[in-house]
């Protein structure tokens, strides 16, 4: 489990790099605003939980059930969360808006949201 919580955290912190170049470089013209706004917020959002995952890969039994449950629930919500948003702004800016995403995005938070429980739950018991 340590090991995956590695693998993804570098590959959403490596990815959180390229993607927030790509879009404050080549999108900038490209998007509104508020698309860029949008965009860099799915940034941030990997960046943060790629940095939690090497923390948690570092410093996780991987023995407990639990930590699987943290580890994938921060995996799939960055997937879900950041990539809804990247396809959402993208595809507008592209006048080909794809509104199957939409309802993704705070699919993806709630995960998110559900890791940080469960981590909190974890240092509590």
């Amino acid at each position: 489990m340590s090991q995956l919580a590695l693998i993804f955290g570098s590959i959403f912190g490596g990815l959180a790099i390229i993607l927030g170049a790509f879009g404050a470089h080549l999108l900038k013209k490209k998007l509104t605003s508020e698309q860029l706004q949008s965009f860099e917020t799915g940034v941030k959002y990997q960046m943060y939980h790629a940095i939690v995952l090497l923390l948690l890969g570092f410093h996780l039994d991987i023995s407990a059930t639990i930590n699987a449950y943290i580890v994938y629930s921060f995996i799939i919500g960055t997937i879900l969360f950041s990539f809804s948003i990247y396809g959402l702004v993208l595809s507008s800016a592209n006048n080909k808006k794809l509104k199957f995403l939409g309802p993704i995005t705070p699919l993806g938070g709630l995960f998110l949201v559900a890791g940080w429980v469960l981590l909190l739950f974890k240092f509590l018991i």
